[in-house]
């Protein structure tokens, strides 16, 4: 049988280029917590009705996740979004709500543990394939339900453990349908637009 040693396990250490990406990454998610995503109207209306601008509701945070991933890859991707959540822990108020420990008890940190599988996932899939439209969209889109699967599944434990499920399952639902279902059509046009801008840019940087 094979006899198994430390020099069996290798340690993957970040390209200068990864760790590069990795602090962009950082930012972005940042100023993305704070920044609201909006949208303009289509530009053949802007001669009669000018240019208008109308929120999604959202801010760019989920973007800001998703564009590391397509731009940086899953390793940088994975890196900034461990270092947001360790910096909003130790009370950076970084967080949409602010930071600090207690906030592992809110219902919305499910969505930030997400971040960190939402953004590897997209890395993964955005260079396992040709830098090609329509890849780099399946790319953020399977990011962006990565998200949602772990926000709810941490949502679920959380109101599980606070005995909130015990006789009833209704705040959940009402949470589930405040932080996925209600914000999901303005993620999936914010991950269009990650998509759309990755590829022009993949293009541009050749790679």
């Amino acid at each position: 049988m094979p006899t198994w040693s430390f020099s069996n396990f290798e340690i993957p250490v970040p390209t200068p280029l990864q760790l590069v990406w990795s602090l962009i990454g950082l930012l972005l998610t940042v100023g993305g917590t704070f920044l609201e995503a909006s949208i303009a109207n289509f530009p053949w209306d802007w001669p009669q009705q000018g240019v208008k601008v109308y929120s999604l509701g959202v801010t760019y945070q989920v973007g800001a996740v998703l564009f590391v991933g397509c731009l940086g890859g899953k390793t940088a991707a994975f890196l900034s979004q461990v270092s947001y959540i360790l910096l909003g822990l130790t009370w950076f108020p970084i967080f949409a709500q602010g930071g600090g420990w207690e906030y592992i008890g809110e219902p919305t940190f499910g969505y930030i543990l997400g971040f960190v599988l939402g953004g590897w996932l997209c890395g993964v899939l955005s260079f396992w394939l040709p830098p090609r439209l329509e890849f780099l969209a399946i790319s953020c889109f399977s990011g962006l339900l990565g998200i949602h699967v772990v926000g709810m599944s941490y949502l679920g434990i959380l109101y599980t453990i606070q005995g909130k499920l015990s006789e009833s399952l209704d705040p959940f639902w009402q949470d589930a349908l405040m932080y996925s279902w209600h914000p999901l059509g303005s993620h999936a046009i914010v991950a269009c637009a990650i998509a759309a801008i990755a590829f022009f840019l993949r293009h541009i940087l050749f790679y």
